[in-house]
């Protein structure tokens, strides 16, 4: 558990988001415009959902999909490090993007393979946690380290690349249980249904995931450059962005909770959340307090809604978890690609705080598909 949430706080955190982090700064070290920034986070967010694509099909083998999503993580991360200028920086940040789509689906598996029934959801959901602890790691090297963002992106690559190997090698040790219990693998038919027919099951929860991804785009890219244009200074944008991480963090100490409400409900909530503490960072950034608490309000609701994601896909296709989670991760993703590029556009056109006010309507919207309960 411990590993695998390094790894999570390693691909998320600490590569796939920490591009939001240093944006200000690598649109001043690069001269990229805000329509740039927002297709490459919109590039990057294709690649996270191709990778978490490879990762359901693949399925069967977590410790190759594990494998693969340090790799690419931590190459990425490196590249960015490294990168002269936007040519090589570019591929680099999209590449970058697909460890953390790899690495969501292949933890499910070793997790659901290497912990018992009755402490699994709670496993899932403090792995899953791991994005918390790693923005709080970028932003305590964005304090040290800024405006030398290169270095922390190599720092990203370093830790990733530890945190996977440690996966790899604690999964070996674990391979064979002593519980008695042979975890049910997942199959391709599945309680006797066709192939493929069990994703017609999550098209509630699909649509919630669309809506929340292109919601919480609006903070993952542009926040902390939201902040910096309303006033805030780098100290306190980037302490802004830890109360992200505490945030997350703070799932861990709220997942039992969670667990006895139903997914729906959970996910409702959650999603509630991200649209109040997005319409705060619309409507309040530059007052004193009100960013670093709708950040921590966000960072807590965002993390908690996956959480929440993991839980409605066990609940609703059983036999297929891990591939029904990927399924609901790339929807989340490719709605904050559509996210990030749209709202680059709107902001461009009516400026950042009507876009977060649009992204705002969008998460309560998401939280509208889990008031109807658990069955699709």
């Amino acid at each position: 558990m411990v590993a695998g949430t390094a790894l999570i706080a390693g691909t998320y955190g600490l590569v796939r988001l920490a591009y939001g982090l240093f944006l200000s700064d690598i649109q001043a070290s690069m001269g990229l415009s805000s329509v740039q920034a927002g297709s490459i986070a919109s590039g990057a967010s294709v690649v996270y959902a191709v990778g978490a694509l490879v990762g359901m099909v693949a399925d069967r083998w977590p410790r190759l999909v594990v494998m693969a999503a340090l790799g690419t993580a931590a190459l990425g991360s490196l590249g960015m490090a490294v990168a002269p200028g936007p040519a090589a920086f570019v591929p680099a940040a999209i590449v970058g993007s697909a460890g953390a789509g790899l690495a969501s689906p292949g933890l499910v598996g070793v997790v659901a393979r290497g912990v018992p029934v009755a402490r699994r959801d709670r496993a899932q959901a403090v792995v899953n946690s791991g994005t918390g602890p790693g923005l709080v790691l970028a932003a305590a090297l964005a304090l040290a380290l800024l405006p030398q963002w290169r270095l922390g992106f190599a720092v990203g690559a370093v830790f990733t690349a530890a945190a996977g190997v440690a996966v790899l090698v604690l999964d070996r040790s674990g391979a064979h249980r002593t519980d008695g219990e042979t975890p049910r693998p997942d199959g391709p038919a599945g309680a006797g249904r066709p192939s493929w027919r069990w994703m017609a099951d999550l098209r509630v929860p699909a649509l919630g995931a669309l809506l929340l991804g292109a919601a919480s785009a609006a903070v993952w890219t542009y926040g902390r450059a939201h902040l910096v244009a309303e006033g805030l200074g780098v100290t306190a944008s980037t302490l802004a962005w830890m109360a992200l991480g505490v945030g997350g963090t703070a799932t861990v100490l709220t997942a039992s909770r969670q667990a006895r409400s139903t997914p729906a409900r959970a996910w409702a909530v959650t999603s509630a959340a991200v649209g109040a503490s997005i319409a705060g960072l619309a409507l309040g950034a530059g007052v004193p307090g009100v960013a670093p608490l709708a950040c921590l309000l966000f960072g807590w609701a965002f993390v908690a809604a996956t959480s929440a994601q993991i839980a409605w896909a066990s609940e609703l296709v059983a036999e297929r978890v891990a591939s029904a989670t990927a399924v609901l991760f790339i929807t989340l993703t490719l709605g904050q690609a559509l996210g990030s590029s749209a709202l680059a556009v709107l902001a461009d056109h009516e400026g950042q705080a009507s876009a977060f006010l649009v992204a705002a309507g969008a998460a309560l919207l998401a939280a509208g598909c889990g008031r109807g309960g658990s069955q699709p």
